[in-house]
C-alpha cells in the first residue's frame, strides 16, 4: 500500500469512528481485513479524533491510561497498556446522570486519578518523578465506550477508537500522596447501592503511578509533555462493569473518598456532556 493510500485509508477509518460516536451505531472491527494496521496506525487514527475536537474549541484536560490492569487485558483480550488523550467535551461533573441513548454499550471503571502540579516528560521518568510532580490524588471513574460492535476489539481497534473512551468524572477534592501507598488503595463498586466490583491500586501495572510513568515516557518518545494542570488517568482497578440500564455507580476509595455517575434513558436536559 502506497503512503497516499494508506494516509487515504485511516482518513476513511476515523471518519467511520466519528460517525459511530455521532450517531450510536457501532461499526465493524477496523482490523478485520486490514493486517497491516499497527498500533501506529491507530494512534494516528486517534490523532485524526482528537484535532478537529480541539480545533472545534475543546481543550485537552490530560491522558488516560488503559489495559493496566490484567483484569482488563483478559476481558478485552489484549496485552498492553494504551493511552489517549481526555478531552474537555467528556469531562462531566461528579454526580452528574448520562443519557443511556447517548452512548453504544458503556462500561464503568474505577480509577485514581492523578492531578499533575508539575510537567512531566520522558524519557526516565520513575515512580518517585511521578509522585514529586503530583499534587493530589482523587477519586475517578471512567465510562468507557466502544464505537465497534459488541466489544470485539484488538489492540489496535481500541487505540484507534480513542481508547475506547468516553466520559470522565473525576472528584472535586484530592487528597496528597504523601503517606498514601497507592498500591494498597482498595476501592469498592456499588450500583443502586450493591457492591458489584472490587479493586486495589497494586493491580494498575502493579502501582498506579508506574502507570503514569509509562505514559509519561511513552508520550515523551512522541514529543508530548504531561502538562502541570493535567489530569491522568492511569487505568481500571478491576474488571470493567457493564452499564445495563438506569443505574447509579459509586466508588468508593480507602483514604480518597468517592464519586459517583448515573445514568437513565433518554436524554435528561443539561446533564449529560456528550460532544
Amino acid at each position: 500500500m502506497t503512503t497516499p493510500q494508506r494516509t487515504a485509508e485511516l482518513d476513511r477509518l476515523a471518519d467511520g469512528l466519528r460517525i459511530a460516536e455521532r450517531t450510536r451505531i457501532p461499526i465493524d472491527q477496523i482490523t478485520a481485513g486490514r493486517p497491516w494496521l499497527t498500533p501506529v496506525d491507530a494512534y494516528a487514527i486517534q490523532e485524526r479524533l482528537v484535532r478537529p475536537r480541539l480545533a472545534a474549541g475543546e481543550t485537552l484536560e490530560g491522558w488516560k491510561i488503559g489495559l493496566t490492569a490484567k483484569a482488563m487485558q483478559e476481558q478485552l483480550g489484549v496485552d498492553q497498556p494504551d493511552y489517549g488523550a481526555i478531552l474537555s467535551g467528556w469531562v462531566v461533573p461528579d454526580g452528574a446522570t448520562l443519557a443511556l441513548d447517548a452512548l453504544i454499550a458503556p462500561r464503568v471503571e474505577a480509577e485514581i486519578c492523578f492531578r499533575l502540579a508539575r510537567p512531566l516528560r520522558g524519557p526516565g521518568i520513575t515512580v518517585d518523578d511521578v509522585l514529586a510532580a503530583t499534587a493530589g490524588v482523587s477519586a475517578a471513574i471512567e465510562v468507557i465506550d466502544s464505537r465497534i460492535r459488541d466489544w470485539k476489539l484488538t489492540l489496535v481497534d481500541t487505540i484507534a477508537d480513542m481508547a475506547s473512551s468516553a466520559r470522565i468524572v473525576v472528584a472535586e477534592t484530592s487528597v496528597p500522596v504523601e503517606g498514601i501507598d497507592l498500591r494498597a488503595v482498595g476501592v469498592t463498586v456499588l450500583r443502586d447501592g450493591e457492591p458489584v466490583a472490587t479493586g486495589v491500586g497494586a493491580a494498575c501495572l502493579g502501582d498506579p503511578a508506574a502507570a503514569v510513568a509509562w505514559a509519561a515516557n511513552t508520550l515523551g518518545a512522541l514529543g508530548v509533555t504531561l502538562e502541570a494542570g493535567h489530569i491522568v488517568m492511569p487505568g481500571a482497578l478491576h474488571a470493567s462493569v457493564p452499564v445495563t440500564g438506569t443505574s447509579r455507580f459509586e466508588a468508593r476509595f480507602e483514604g480518597i473518598g468517592s464519586v459517583t455517575i448515573g445514568f437513565e434513558s433518554g436524554r435528561p436536559g443539561g446533564t449529560d456532556h456528550a460532544s
